[in-house]
């Protein structure tokens, strides 16, 4: 029944329903006043956006794209959340990782977050970055096992590492029906990052005993972080996790499981990504996808998948690291609202090394301030009904599933990996989004957009690798690498000279028509740690020599408009070669200028730019 204002009147009653057609014919008239004449569908598909896995973002999404298939929430299959009541309850498990080798201050970490906001720990055990077994005890003193979840990471003595965890549950006090927790085992995911060949007897083993003795504790851990870090896209991520999570099925059915025992004994782990879209797509994706795999086993109950998401190191940058809190508050909120059980917030610096205080502070708020003052976790798949979420999730699984099957054709995720399937499918997807960020059309914030390079670097206490010597295992890939090679460049060049590389800037004409291309040419050459020099503000032929010897610089670049580069460009470009310039850049498209060496302009290979120039140099 629709309810009518006090006054009879109904403010949607005087606006007609436009149709998809009258919308496409307004985008036509929008870009053929840009200069594309483009009609229908191309008109539209003239603002999509392509993503990774054959995806694509349109401008507009009806209710013709809402999928008839998410159920309700706490029911198969489960896209709208595994747990009826969602994070509504308490709000999502906050969980905090400490890989510290000493007992005395990993204690005190673990303290200092508990009393602070942390409902559960994740704890590297053993190796050279984490806490020795024997000092677990020592490590957990204080800490209430009945109330605290630990979640273990021990690859390296898993038994060692599980055997003790359940000694100090016994020890306190905890009752078996009481204890809550993730033993961590995951021995495929340790074959991705080791290339150590996996045996999946102890995984088993300790499955059997969590599935009989202890209720409340998983025995293993679905990573698929390996993937990610590789460079995986989220199709392939969520492809792999399956692929993974069926292996494991079958060695604990084979081993006496039912298919609802064993899959209890799962907890699946993703990267929540600042693309809280493809994040929010990416969890629902899972547990619809996980729901499949239940259901084709023979058990559609046990379909509902527990998820813990991880901020993802992919993302985080070692250069201005203060932005990585807003990237993690962005990979947070699209965690909350996907509907992730647990949440962990990697430290801002954490690329850096072993994060302090003020960092784990940080990292344990953001969760705090999006379930208490953002209320995120009071709504039940806050997504849902989202047209563009709702098909973006369709497309997300149907891509993932596709993977799934080519890597099970492979012969399951063993051989898939054993044959190298999977690490030539990531390295190509990771090419692919190198060349995006080589030219900035994947932009990264304080690194290849609106770099500081006079910025003191953020220092930490270095951090264990506990898989440095381990080269037969997939690579570790950062958005930054690229970038953070020719900063560290310039880094070297500073200590050895205590100078930046510099490149002068040789603005023509007033500034309002050389200041959009002087501060383009100033950001670029700084993504690589190279100093622009712009004085004076404005030069012509007869100044440019003079002023390019005044800078320092050996390099230069030329800014203005295209109606100044016809005038002026060719003897400018002349005066600065005359004047000693190894090398002159001109802001502005590929051009016939006499002098010019090469061009930098949006959408160029930004650091193949960038590389050139310090060779140049002789920067090393």
């Amino acid at each position: 029944m629709t309810v009518q204002p006090a006054d009879g009147l109904s403010p949607a009653a005087v606006f007609p329903d436009p149709s998809h057609d009258q919308w496409q014919s307004l985008v036509e008239g929008v870009l053929r006043k840009s200069g594309k004449e483009v009609s229908g569908s191309a008109a539209e598909e003239a603002l999509s956006t392509t993503l990774e896995d054959g995806l694509t973002t349109r401008p507009l999404y009806t209710a013709h794209d809402t999928s008839p298939d998410t159920g309700f929430p706490g029911f198969a299959p489960f896209t709208r959340g595994s747990r009826a009541e969602g994070n509504a309850a308490g709000g999502w498990d906050v969980r905090q990782r400490h890989a510290l080798s000493d007992p005395a201050r990993l204690n005190e970490a673990v303290l200092g977050d508990l009393e602070n906001g942390v409902t559960s720990l994740w704890l590297t055990v053993g190796g050279p970055a984490g806490i020795a077994v024997g000092a677990l005890a020592r490590a957990l003193d204080g800490v209430y096992l009945d109330l605290a979840p630990v979640v273990l990471d021990a690859p390296d003595d898993l038994d060692a590492a599980a055997a003790e965890l359940l000694r100090l549950y016994e020890e306190r006090g905890v009752a078996k029906s009481e204890a809550r927790g993730t033993l961590g085992a995951d021995p495929l995911g340790h074959e991705a990052r080791t290339g150590t060949e996996a045996d999946l007897t102890a995984a088993v083993h300790w499955a059997r005993v969590c599935g009989a003795e202890y209720p409340g504790v998983r025995a293993i851990a679905v990573d698929a972080l390996p993937y990610h870090e590789a460079g995986g896209s989220a199709g392939e991520e969520l492809g792999l996790s399956l692929a993974t999570g069926v292996a494991y099925l079958r060695a604990l059915t084979a081993a006496g499981l039912g298919v609802e025992e064993a899959c209890a004994q799962l907890e699946f782990r993703y990267a929540a990504t600042a693309d809280q879209f493809l994040t929010i797509a990416k969890l629902r994706a899972a547990r619809r996808l996980w729901a499949r795999v239940a259901e084709a086993s023979g058990a559609p109950g046990a379909g509902g998948q527990r998820q813990h998401a991880v901020t993802s190191p992919v993302m985080m940058t070692r250069r201005d690291p203060w932005v990585n809190m807003l990237r993690t508050t962005l990979a947070t909120l699209g965690a909350g609202v996907g509907g992730a059980d647990s949440v962990t917030v990697l430290p801002f610096d954490h690329a850096l090394g072993l994060p302090d205080a003020f960092a784990r502070r940080i990292a344990r708020n953001t969760s705090t301030i999006l379930m208490e003052e953002s209320h995120l976790a009071r709504v039940i798949d806050p997504a849902g009904g989202s047209w563009y979420v709702e098909r973006l999730t369709d497309e997300l699984a149907a891509a993932a599933w596709a993977f799934f099957q080519e890597t099970e054709r492979a012969g399951g995720l063993p051989a898939a990996l054993r044959s190298g399937l999977v690490a030539e499918r990531l390295a190509a997807t990771w090419a692919a989004r190198s060349a995006k960020l080589a030219r900035r059309k994947e932009p990264i914030t304080g690194v290849s957009e609106f770099p500081m390079p006079s910025e003191r670097p953020v220092e930490r206490e270095p951090a264990p690798d506990a898989f440095a010597e381990a080269p037969g295992g997939l690579p570790r890939v950062r958005r930054d690498e690229a970038f953070e090679a020719l900063r560290a460049r310039s880094d070297a060049h500073l200590a050895a000279t205590g100078e930046r590389p510099k490149v002068f800037i040789a603005a023509l004409g007033p500034a309002a028509a050389h200041t959009a291309r002087v501060s383009f040419a100033v950001n670029l050459f700084g993504a690589g740690g190279i100093e622009a020099v712009h004085r004076p503000v404005s030069v012509d032929a007869s100044t440019a020599g003079e002023a390019l010897t005044a800078s320092g610089a050996s390099v230069a670049c030329i800014c203005s408009s295209d109606a100044l580069y016809a005038e002026q460009a060719d003897e400018v470009a002349g005066a600065l070669k005359s004047a000693g310039a190894a090398q002159v850049f001109l802001a502005g498209r590929p051009g016939e200028y006499a002098g010019v060496d090469s061009y930098v302009f949006a959408g160029c290979d930004t650091v193949a730019v960038l590389t050139s120039v310090l060779d140049r140099m002789g920067v090393a």
